[in-house]
Parts: C-alpha cells; sequence; structure tokens
C-alpha cells in the first residue's frame, strides 16, 4: 500500500505529527524513528511498527525470551516487518533505558 504524506508544521514541538493517508483512510504519527511510530489513533499511542497495529514491546518481549530477529520477521511476516525495523526498535528500547537511568541520576 503507498501513503501519501501530508506535510505538517507544529514549531512548538520538537516531535512532529505526520498525516498520510494509508490505504485510503487518515493515518497520524510521530516517528520515533523510521520504522518505528506513536500513532495518537493506534494501540492508545504506543509504539508500534508503522503501518501496523503491531506493538513494539510485543516484539522486544519475543527478543528477551530468545527468539532471533530472523524468527520474529518469520513469525510476524503478514504484518511486513523487516530485520532493520526491528534493530531500530531494540536501538531505541536500549535509548530509552539509558536516558531513563540519567533521569533518575539527576533526580537523587
Amino acid at each position: 500500500m503507498k501513503a501519501t504524506k501530508i506535510k505538517t508544521n507544529n514549531s512548538k514541538s520538537k516531535a512532529r505529527l505526520v498525516r498520510e493517508i494509508y490505504g485510503g483512510e487518515p493515518y497520524r504519527y510521530y516517528p520515533l524513528g523510521k520504522y518505528v511510530v506513536s500513532a495518537p489513533g493506534v494501540c492508545s499511542g504506543r509504539p508500534t511498527f508503522k503501518h501496523t497495529r503491531l506493538e513494539v514491546s510485543v516484539i522486544l518481549s519475543l527478543i528477551a525470551q530468545g527468539e532471533t530477529v530472523q524468527q520474529v520477521v518469520e513469525e510476524y511476516s503478514a504484518s511486513q516487518i523487516t530485520p532493520a525495523a526491528v534493530i531500530e526498535a531494540i536501538r531505541l528500547a536500549d535509548r530509552a533505558l539509558v536516558q531513563s537511568a540519567r533521569v533518575l541520576q539527576l533526580a537523587a
């Protein structure tokens, strides 16, 4: 499916809401990466893989349980996620964990 982007500029916020028409339907999201987004109308805004309802936390749980990136990609082939998307999700989770630790250290 092809997405048609509609540019939105919100200078007050660092996160930029992207508006697209995807599959004939409006799709709004905040990009967290190239493949991972937070779409207010999808899964209550929890991080998902772009153009899916597949939550990043589901995939990270499988990786934590010992599945390989390739196994996860094969298991969720219907969602068309790629190894690059899974790796991006792992990197974003790593960054979030490090950032959380920094915030806790500053608060102490």
